[in-house]
Formats: C-alpha cells, structure tokens, sequence
C-alpha cells in the first residue's frame, strides 16, 4: 500500500459497522490518516495505521488498525475494507500470517519505526501458531493463540501509559496469582507521546466469565428450575481476590487520601449531570444529596490507591481452581487521567455490588412470563445473599469489612447506580427500572440510618 490509496476514503463506511467502533449513532464528517507504517512485506502487506475520525458533533477520536493487502484473502465478509486494483484491503487481525508474524514480533521484541514488541522478561510464548479472533469483544478486540496466550489490541488510542498494561506489570511484580500473567506488549508513539497499543497476557482456557456462572444461578433462584440456585459460595471467593488484589495494588504503587468534600463534589456534579437526562431522578435527587452529603461533611481524610476502577461480574473469570480479575483498562469513555486517578478501594467494591443487582434483576425483566411478586422476592433474596457473602470473603482477606463504611460505600454505589440509569434510559429504557429500583433502595437505607422517617 502507498500513501496515496484510498483507505481513508473507505473507512466511513467500514467503521461503524465494527462491534469495537465507540462512536455508533454520530456522523462521521471524516478520517484521515494520521500515521502509518509498514510492519511486514514478506508476506500480505501489513501496515500499522493511525485513524483521526472527526464527527459532526463532539471531538474527535483516534482509532488504530492493522490492515493488510492481499489479491484474495480467506477472512470474513465484515473484515473487508474495501477492495480495488486487483488489491484487498482488510482488518489483517482476521489472516493467521498476520497473527503469527504479531506473536513473533512480540517473541524476538522487534522494533518497526516508532512501534516496540516488549516481550515479558520470562514470558514463554507458543511458537509457531495462527491466532484466532475471540468474538465477544466490544471496545477491543482480542486474538488467541494455543488457548495459552491472548493479545488485545487497544483500539481507540490515547497518548500514556493504559492503566490495563500499568497495573498488570504491577501486579506480575507483585507476584499476583489473581490475574491473567502479562506476557508482552506492542507499544508507541501518540501525538509524540509514549503510548499503549496492544499487550499480551496468559489465557485462561477453559473459564467462565462472573456474570455467565452468576445469571445461571440466578436463573435457578427466580425460575425455580434446576440447578445450583445459591451463587454466595462463589461471591465469597470472588470477595478474596478483589481484596487480595487490592493490597496487591496498594504495595506495588502506595496509597494516599483524598479530602470526602472532594468525593462528594464528584458525585453531585454528576447527579446535576444526569437529571435532565432522565426525569425520573427528580423524585430521588433529594435523598441522594442526602446520602452524598453525609459523606462530604466527614473530617476524616479518605484513603486511596490505584483500583480496578470499572469492576463487575463481566470483568472476572473463574478458572477450575480460582477467580481471576481481569480488564483493568477503567472506563474506556473516561479520559485517561481520570483512570488513573487513585480511588478510594470501595469504588471497585460497589461496582461488583451493583452487578449482583443486575444479575439478579435482569433476569426477573427477561421472564416476563414469570409470578411477577415470587421472582421479584427471590431475585432481592439472591442478591442480598450474594452481597453478604462477597463482603464477608473481602473482610476475610484483609481484616477490613467494607460494610463498616456504610455512608461511603453506600454513595459509591448511588454514584454508579446513577451513571446506569443515565446509560440505560439512553440506550434501554426497559433496564432504568434496575438500577432506579436501587437508588429507591439506598436513599431509603441512607435516611433510616440519619433517623428520617
């Protein structure tokens, strides 16, 4: 490929139709060619290709792709960017001379213009294997070899360091057990800034995603089927290996604090935010102030440290003899410093107890053909069980049970419950009853506990 093709005149078409695109429902005004260069000539010409997608409203983004020319390639149809000149060009990570030529990259730890393959120090990687493309993955996309190592490619790309591949070779210091091992990394330049592109980590063959194993139970709980209905045992290990992970954390990268006046600020901007996105919050903005109030009003000084920051059941795998956490990229519509900003550790605890609220009740919205009272008990008995025993594995592993915060574990959990009534009202107006149903709850528990009758 030259620099005259005309590949940037394909991509307003091709982008929005990729599951990884970040911008779906805005108009693409246009995408330009920011940087390029050419990564391998031997076999289908493969090129490392910066994107600028401007829109018609809002900034713009930066995506990354490797793309591949060859007369036929064997990839599938969505894969095709576009073809002309008796030349294909297509999204290389789908051709398995694309992937075997990554793998070796990262394996010798080449070097190709600003692009660096950083293999681990001790890393063994497979040798000689095509990968193939994982299909569940939405803001990335993820590739596989010999169910022994997994890459993802970072597809919307900003200059620093991502948290995913910082905290991971943290925790490998540290010696972690509770995650996937980091095995290597492709790394750059953005806008003459050190950047993140892709990193390699051990795979888990054979796992099951937290909200897969979680929704099975709960479909027992609620349905009255068959099947283990109680998912408590397992909450209580995932609670271990948050905790454990958490001291991992702070002892590979410190702690500090943060003024809870500065917490509360936070989370009232967002609620002034989220209000006239959705009408319903009107109702409840007083009781959340409340709640958030009672935090900001403290004289003590909150500790913080680097967290997970987006944690839920879909960010947890279980193994055949543990629970892994994985995705520690934070929210990828979040700017990246505010990822890598310190959080208080309750952060990542509340999210996990707003997925067991999800787990439970998603599955009462899906059964509409349900008793309506009975699965609405069961779903509230499910999570409440779930939740205990998360808590009670986290206060197992470190002496510290996070219900002894209770003003500010409940405002982290309002914080977020917030943000998904915002998302759901957006993109499923059906789902606002979760986590509304939730901000109903919490402001009620907020005002028994301050004597508010």
């Amino acid at each position: 490929m030259s620099p005259s093709d005309p590949l940037a005149g394909l991509l307003p078409g091709w982008l929005p139709s990729q599951r990884w695109f970040a911008a779906k429902g805005r108009t693409i005004r246009s995408v330009e060619v920011a940087a390029r260069t050419t990564l391998d000539d031997t076999g289908p010409a493969l090129e490392h290709v910066l994107v600028d997608v401007a829109f018609d409203d809002g900034p713009s983004h930066r995506y990354q792709l490797l793309v591949a020319a060859s007369p036929a390639p064997v990839v599938p149809s969505h894969a095709v960017i576009g073809s002309g000149d008796d030349t294909t060009l297509y999204d290389g990570l789908w051709d398995p001379h694309v992937t075997t030529w990554l793998l070796e990259a990262v394996r010798d730890g080449r070097r190709v213009g600003d692009l660096s393959f950083v293999p681990e120090p001790g890393a063994e990687l497979p040798r000689g294997a095509a990968g193939r493309v994982l299909g569940a993955e939405q803001s990335n996309t993820s590739v596989v070899w010999a169910d022994r190592t997994i890459f993802k490619l970072f597809r919307r790309v900003l200059p620093g360091l991502n948290p995913d591949l910082e905290l991971h070779r943290a925790l490998r210091a540290e010696g972690s057990t509770r995650v996937a091992a980091l095995q290597g990394a492709v790394e750059g330049t953005v806008d003459g800034v050190p950047a993140t592109l892709g990193m390699l980590q051990d795979f888990a063959a054979g796992s099951e995603d937290g909200w897969t194993r979680a929704l099975r139970t709960v479909r027992a709980a609620v349905g009255g089927g068959r099947g283990d209905a109680d998912f408590a045992g397992e909450a209580l290990l995932l609670g271990e290996t948050v905790a454990v992970v958490h001291a991992e954390l702070a002892h590979g990268l410190g702690t500090g604090h943060v003024d809870p006046g500065e917490l509360a600020g936070g989370w009232h901007g967002r609620l002034s935010a989220a209000l006239p996105q959705v009408p319903e919050l009107a109702w409840l903005e007083a009781g959340v102030r409340a709640a958030y109030d009672a935090v900001g009003a403290a004289t003590t000084a909150v500790p913080v440290q680097r967290v997970h920051g987006d944690l839920h059941l879909g960010q947890t795998l279980r193994t055949a003899d543990r629970w892994l956490v994985i995705d520690f990229e934070g929210e990828p519509s979040a700017p990246l410093a505010e990822r890598t900003r310190p959080d208080p550790a309750l952060r990542d605890v509340a999210g996990m107890l707003r997925s067991f609220d999800y787990a439970a009740f998603h599955e009462v919205l899906a059964g509409a053909d349900r008793d309506g009272t009975g699965a609405v008990e069961a779903a509230a008995d499910w999570a409440v069980r779930t939740r205990d025993a998360f808590c009670d594995g986290y206060a197992r592993a470190v002496g510290h049970d996070p219900r002894a915060d209770t003003a500010l574990l409940r405002a982290f959990e309002l914080d977020k419950a917030v943000y998904e009534a915002v998302y759901e009202t957006r993109s499923r107006p059906a789902w606002a009853a979760i986590p509304l149903t939730s901000i109903r709850r919490l402001t009620a528990e907020a005002a028994a506990d301050a004597g508010v009758g």
